[in-house]
């Protein structure tokens, strides 16, 4: 059941587990000790979280259950069309890309998922923590839900500190029955907190290496299979250029859709169909990227 997407698998109610673990510590802990939720600041607070952890879950719901891309059935590379400029071949023999387990021709960009049991357009990686691969299909707003987790850690990181920090003169004063509550919800969100640290610096670091795959129009399998190109291509002294490259800003809207006040909202505007992709054979020479 592990391996077939859609399911729910423990990886999956661990990641909604720790949200709602961090949203309580939050919510209900932090930002009452620390700007009291009588407060227009901490109203504001708790809604704002509120808002972006819901946001979480929404997206995180959408990256589970969305298909990343099928290849159709049938499918064969029109190898005489003259729009596509670039056919993907085997390594050794120079064959069009077939996959023997499924019984069709890859398309560009696309591969075999082992767990899946399936081709997937244009996948980057399978992920236990959706239970689904990542895909033409998803790729977006699995990109948009950990932007949105990075957002919401560091978030409750600072009002977790805020509120320990506060409460700290207080529980100096207070008597005993008092201070012993109060110690108690501290070291809760302590714990929080030490969970919190590293998750959010994994998170970032995803984050950040998927936004440097995306400035270049690369996946993460294309990126090791672009490594291993650049240096035979080194090596025979030639130079590797990634075909799809199209320069930053076309690289941009290839995966996050050609209007910009839609790029960090939680929609799918994919483009294209994911059997056909721009390379940079498609640009003229006085304009492709350097």
């Amino acid at each position: 059941m592990a391996g077939r997407p859609g399911y729910l698998t423990l990886p999956i109610f661990s990641v909604l587990a720790a949200i709602g673990y961090v949203y309580y510590t939050a919510v209900f802990l932090a930002v009452p000790r620390w700007l009291g939720l009588a407060t227009a600041a901490g109203v504001a607070n708790a809604a704002a979280f509120t808002a972006l952890a819901a946001a979480c879950v929404a997206t995180y719901a959408v990256a589970v259950r969305r298909d990343p891309g099928r290849v159709p059935p049938g499918f064969v590379p029109d190898v005489e069309d003259a729009e596509s400029t670039v056919h993907e071949i085997k390594r050794k023999g120079g064959d069009l890309r077939y996959c023997q387990k499924c019984s069709h021709y890859k398309p560009p960009r696309a591969h075999h998922c082992r767990v899946c049991k399936r081709c997937v357009l244009k996948m980057d990686h399978h992920c236990i923590w959706i239970n689904n691969c990542v895909g033409h299909g998803n790729y977006k707003i699995f990109l948009v839900f950990v932007l949105y987790a990075v957002v919401a850690s560091f978030y409750a990181m600072i009002l977790i500190i805020g509120s320990v920090l506060h409460s700290v003169p207080k529980d100096e004063q207070s008597s005993n029955d008092s201070s012993r509550t109060s110690i108690s919800l501290s070291n809760w969100q302590i714990i929080c907190g030490v969970i919190l640290s590293p998750l959010a610096l994994a998170l970032a670091v995803l984050l950040g290496w998927h936004i440097y795959l995306i400035l270049q129009n690369k996946t993460t399998i294309e990126y090791h299979e672009g490594v291993r190109a650049m240096w035979l291509a080194e090596k025979g002294g030639d130079l590797y250029h990634h075909p799809y490259d199209l320069g930053v800003y076309e690289n941009l809207i290839s995966v996050l859709g050609p209007n910009i006040f839609c790029w960090l909202c939680p929609v799918s505007n994919t483009v294209g169909n994911g059997l056909r992709y721009r390379t940079s054979y498609d640009i003229p020479l006085s304009t492709q990227p350097i």
